[in-house]
């Protein structure tokens, strides 16, 4: 807790919060993983000091690879030790924990499940797209991911910040609409958590995100992921 929140004074920007993600929301974030018969590959992006990855490794077994991923050396520290520890519980799963941005992490997909934790609110909407394509690139054919992000904050923020600032929100909500429309999107408001935070489920079901147009309006445009001759990542390119 201490170094979360040490973290999170320190560099705002990539931690997102002062408070860690309570067990309520780790466990909605999990539950598509704990009701899918394995084996599993997992994805987890942004994990923060844990706390999500605790309820992940719960439900691992023998059979399972987690693969983490995390940018503050810090926090990987604390993961790489919760790793150790569910890795000498049961040997035969496979854990590893990545110090990189999940852009230049070495993956190999496809994921099964792929669980974010990043504070997309923070950041910019190119950042955002260039966030979702290489996590999409990497889900599998009928794989769920899931993130979240705290109700309401954009409403309050736009409030009391400035032009480019509303217009990045603006931005962000847009490229999320649009993702839930496109991935059967499903959202679950948790109250138990602070602040609260909306949960939210994409499936892919065949289709991906092709082109994200950084302006006022995005537009996505889809094509069957089993397109012959083109890659997932060729399916969703900036426009901007």
């Amino acid at each position: 807790m201490l170094t979360f929140i040490g973290q999170a004074i320190r560099n705002f920007h990539h931690v997102g919060s002062v408070w860690p993600s309570s067990p309520w929301l780790a466990k909605a974030l999990v539950r598509p993983l704990g009701s899918s018969p394995g084996p599993h590959r997992i994805l987890e992006v942004g994990a923060g000091t844990g706390a999500v990855t605790r309820s992940i490794l719960g439900v691992m077994d023998a059979t399972d690879t987690l693969d983490i991923v995390e940018i503050n050396p810090v926090f990987c520290e604390s993961l790489e030790r919760l790793a150790e520890a569910r890795r000498r519980e049961i040997p035969g799963a496979t854990i590893r924990v990545h110090a990189c941005p999940i852009e230049e992490a070495p993956l190999e997909g496809p994921y099964d499940f792929v669980i974010c934790g990043l504070p997309f609110n923070n950041f910019p909407p190119s950042l955002m797209r260039s966030i979702f394509r290489r996590m999409l690139s990497l889900l599998a054919e009928n794989g769920t991911l899931t993130y979240f992000e705290y109700a309401g904050v954009r409403i309050m923020r736009s409030g009391v910040t400035g032009t480019e600032t509303r217009r990045r929100l603006r931005r962000i909500s847009a490229v999320g609409k649009l993702l839930r429309r496109r991935l059967s999107g499903r959202r679950q408001l948790i109250l138990g958590n602070f602040p609260p935070a909306m949960a939210i489920r994409l499936k892919r079901n065949g289709t991906l995100p092709r082109k994200f147009i950084d302006r006022d309006s995005i537009s996505i445009e889809t094509m069957p992921a089993e397109t012959p001759g083109r890659t997932a990542d060729s399916l969703v390119s900036s426009g901007s």
